[in-house]
C-alpha cells in the first residue's frame, strides 16, 4: 500500500503505512526506503536521513538506499544554501531599512504611516545606493489637480529635482481643454503637519520643501496640489475654511 501512496504522491499516508510495517518488521528495507523517499519529497530532511540510515544499517549495500542517501545529502545542501540566501536577503533588507530611516532623519524629513496606505505597486522611497544614507533619495509624488479632480503619479521624484521640472514633463495635460495648466501659470501647495498649507516654489528642490520640517511624508509619499493661478486663492481660502470647521 505504501508503494501506491508513494507513487501517487500521498507522502503522509505512505509514511503512516511504512511506520505500521516497520513496527511489525524493523528490518523491512523496502519500508525504510519508501519512508525515506516520502520524507525527502516533503523536505523533511532529518527524518529522511534517519530512515535511510536505518535501512542501511539493515543492508549497507542496498543500491537504492545508497543512491537515495546521495539525493538526501544533495537536497540538504540545496536547502541550506536557500536558507543562507534567505537570511542574507533579510539581513540586507534590514540594513536598507535602517539606512533609509537614517537618511530621512539626517535630512529632517518627518514621516508617518497610516493603517491603510495606498497601493503604489513597485513605487517606494529609495536611495540610489540603498546602503549609503548620503546617496540620492527618490520619493513617489502625486500631483493633485483639485480644481478638476485629476492627478498624476510620479514614481521616482529625485530630491534634487524641482517641482517645475516635473510639471514641464507632465504638461500639457490631456484633459486640460481650456489650457489653464502650464508650468508658468500654476501654483503649487503642500499640506503641512499642522493641517495648513505652504506654497511650494516651483524652482525649489524637493529636498528644500521637505527639509523645512513642516511637511511630512505620509505612507512614503508626498502630495502636491497644483492649481491655475486664477483659481489658487479661492481654493486656498476654501481649504482654510474646511480646516477651521474640522
Amino acid at each position: 500500500m505504501e508503494l501506491i501512496d508513494l507513487f501517487l504522491g500521498n507522502y503522509g499516508s505512505c509514511n503512516r503505512d511504512c511506520a505500521a510495517a516497520l513496527r511489525i518488521n524493523p528490518r523491512n528495507v523496502k519500508a525504510w526506503y519508501r519512508s525515506a523517499s516520502a520524507c525527502l519529497a516533503l523536505d523533511k530532511i532529518d527524518e529522511a536521513e534517519d530512515a535511510c540510515n536505518r535501512g542501511l544499517e539493515v543492508d549497507d549495500k542496498n543500491q537504492a538506499l545508497v543512491l537515495l542517501s546521495g539525493r538526501i545529502s544533495k537536497r540538504k545542501q540545496q536547502l541550506a544554501e536557500l536558507d543562507r540566501k534567505r537570511r542574507e536577503r533579510e539581513e540586507r533588507a534590514k540594513k536598507e531599512k535602517a539606512t533609509l530611516k537614517l537618511a530621512l532623519k539626517s535630512r529632517n524629513i518627518p514621516t508617518r504611516t497610516t493603517p491603510k496606505g495606498p497601493d503604489m505597486e513597485d513605487a517606494a522611497m529609495a536611495l540610489e545606493d540603498p546602503l549609503n544614507p548620503a546617496s540620492t533619495l527618490q520619493i513617489p509624488v502625486v500631483f493633485l489637480y483639485p480644481a478638476h479632480l485629476q492627478s498624476d503619479f510620479i514614481k521616482a521624484f529625485l530630491e534634487s529635482e524641482s517641482v517645475g521640472q516635473h510639471l514641464t514633463q507632465v504638461m500639457p495635460l490631456p484633459w486640460d481643454e481650456a489650457h489653464e495648466y502650464t508650468p508658468e501659470d500654476v501654483e503649487c501647495y503642500v499640506e503641512t503637519i499642522s493641517g495648513g498649507l505652504i506654497k511650494a516654489g516651483k524652482r525649489l528642490s524637493l529636498l528644500r520643501i521637505l527639509a523645512s520640517g513642516k511637511v511630512e511624508l505620509v505612507d512614503g509619499m508626498l502630495k502636491i496640489n497644483v492649481l491655475p493661478k486664477n483659481k489658487a486663492s479661492g481654493w486656498v481660502e476654501e481649504f482654510k475654511k474646511q480646516h477651521r470647521r474640522s
